[in-house]
Order: structure tokens, then sequence, then C-alpha cells
């Protein structure tokens, strides 16, 4: 009997390591950094900045990190059966703009892990033309990066150091 223990060790560790080099197990990964980074950039700006805005044509900071939530509800809900939210609208309050992001966070997370990895491959209709949900999986990302950017700019606007980067 114990000369099979390395054997099912070995098993055992090579299915967990595989598990954990499919796209969806890499995506959960670095969702998971992106929220806590993106959390921590939310609370070095003071309250009484959450309406800043760097011109008039932006959006203010707390109107970014809103828009990031209603993107992540929308595309979670749209391609990967997440909770269907409603719209947030312009909020201001510190506490509950952080609160909204964890809640979409929480819905893309729980949604893509629902996915099954083969309906990555599977083509839906998007309106910037026929996307992969793989392709719509890396967009979620993206576009979180894409305004986390704006948002540190914004931080440094104000002479906020921005938070250190929680990377991979």
């Amino acid at each position: 009997m114990k000369k099979y223990i390395p054997v099912i060790l070995f098993l055992m560790l090579t299915s967990t390591l595989m598990a954990q080099n499919t796209p969806i197990a890499a995506w959960q990964e670095k969702w998971n950094n992106s929220e806590n980074y993106l959390i921590e950039i939310a609370q070095a700006m003071p309250q009484e900045k959450y309406t800043f805005k760097p011109t008039e044509r932006e959006m203010t900071f707390a109107d970014q990190l809103l828009h990031i939530a209603n993107n992540i509800n929308w595309l979670s809900n749209t391609y990967f059966n997440g909770e269907k939210i409603d719209k947030y609208q312009s909020i201001t309050s510190k506490e509950e703009t952080i609160a909204i992001l964890h809640k979409a966070f929480t819905n893309g997370r729980n949604a893509i892990g629902k996915t099954n990895p083969e309906d990555l491959i599977a083509e839906v209709e998007f309106f910037a033309g026929s996307k992969t949900k793989l392709q719509i999986l890396n967009l979620l990302q993206d576009h979180v990066t894409h305004h986390r950017g704006q948002v540190i700019v914004y931080l440094n606007l104000n002479d906020i150091t921005p938070p250190r980067y929680i990377g991979w």
C-alpha cells in the first residue's frame, strides 16, 4: 500500500495543477488581484474627492468606479448568466461605491466560475461584431484595467500616491 501513496499524490497534484492552468482559473486569479487593487485605489481617494473630475467632459472619480461596476454586471449577466443587477446611477458615497464594486466583482467571479471552459469558444453577438466568450472574458478584465488607469491619474492629480500595483 505504501508504494501507491506517491502515485496517488502525484495524480492529485497533477490534476490540481492542470485545473489551475485553464483560461477560467487564470482569469479568476487575475480577477481577484484586479478587485483588490481597484478597492485599494477607491479607498485611497478621500470622500470629498469622489466628485473630482479633471475636465468637464470626463466622469467623476465615483462615476468611473460605477462605470466599471456597471460594465462588469452587464457583461457577466449578458454573456455568462450572472446576477441581473440594475444599472447604478451617480452615487458619490465612498462606502457605497466600494460596496457596489465588491458586489460587481463577485457577480463576475460567480458567473465566470459557473461557465464550462468548453463554452469559451462559443460565439456571441456583441455590439462590435461577433465575439467568442473568451474574447468577452478578456474584455471584462481589459475594461477594468482601462478605467483603473484613469482613476490612478485622478489620484495623482490630487497629489495622492496610488497604492502599489497588485499584479500576478
